[in-house]
């Protein structure tokens, strides 16, 4: 057999069985990346690409090894579930780096995470200023978790005792210059608000509308085939 057929037919198989081992692990894996997660999808990717081209290591023992370390995880994350110290053990634990607006410099150092990330990863949260933090978290995925202190959170209506009208979602009313007669009647409207609504953003009929949305409030957005640039609709 030609050797391009071999590494092909080495590769599929290394794909399908990857593709059903991650399946199987879960979206865990995925959203949720330890350390030990890190280190067990670097050995399987390994082991997989050396199954697919290294003619010398059999396919047997290339799947053998992609499902026992794909076993593993599983095996782990049962474990983990019935035992905190054991998930402790694995995983580790959250490290608070930031209490009261002050650097805990010695979790820090155990986490060997220097002040230039500290602050990089604040600022992707949105905060500039230590000063403002009543607690940041370095989980054990990597990523960081902040508390602002009660005086830096914005101003809600919650705070200020207001009542305000709920929120809902957004319902399309017309797509692809077809009104959707379905949502139009759930909302309790009709053609004929809508026919006018659109024309007042510059539509001739829901023919000319690529897009149009409704909010909760009856407000209107309109996205017609022929935009006019820099006109606002």
């Amino acid at each position: 057999m030609p050797e391009i057929l071999v590494i092909f037919i080495r590769s599929v198989i290394a794909f399908l069985v990857l593709l059903i081992l991650t399946r199987i692990m879960g979206k865990k894996q995925l959203s949720q990346l330890t350390f030990f997660d890190y280190i067990v999808g670097i050995t399987i990717g390994s082991i997989a690409a050396t199954m697919s081209v290294d003619q010398n290591v059999k396919i047997s023992n290339g799947l053998i090894s992609l499902i026992v370390w794909g076993l593993i995880p599983i095996l782990l994350g049962y474990l983990e579930l019935k035992s905190r110290a054991f998930a402790r053990l694995t995983d580790g634990r959250p490290s608070i780096v930031v209490r009261e607006g002050k650097v805990l410099e010695d979790e820090m150092k155990k986490n060997q995470f220097n002040i230039n990330e500290l602050m990089m990863m604040l600022r992707e949260k949105g905060v500039f200023k230590l000063d403002d933090v009543e607690m940041a978290v370095l989980e054990t995925n990597g990523e960081l978790s902040i508390m602002k202190k009660t005086e830096a959170d914005p101003i809600t209506a919650s705070l200020l005792g207001m009542k305000v009208k709920n929120e809902h979602a957004p319902t399309l009313l017309i797509v692809d210059g077809h009104i959707l007669q379905e949502n139009l009647s759930a909302l309790k409207l009709d053609k004929q608000w809508l026919t006018k609504e659109i024309k007042n953003k510059g539509a001739y009929d829901e023919r000319d509308v690529f897009i149009a949305q409704v909010d909760a409030n009856k407000q209107l957005y309109v996205d017609l085939y022929q935009d006019n640039v820099g006109k606002k609709h």
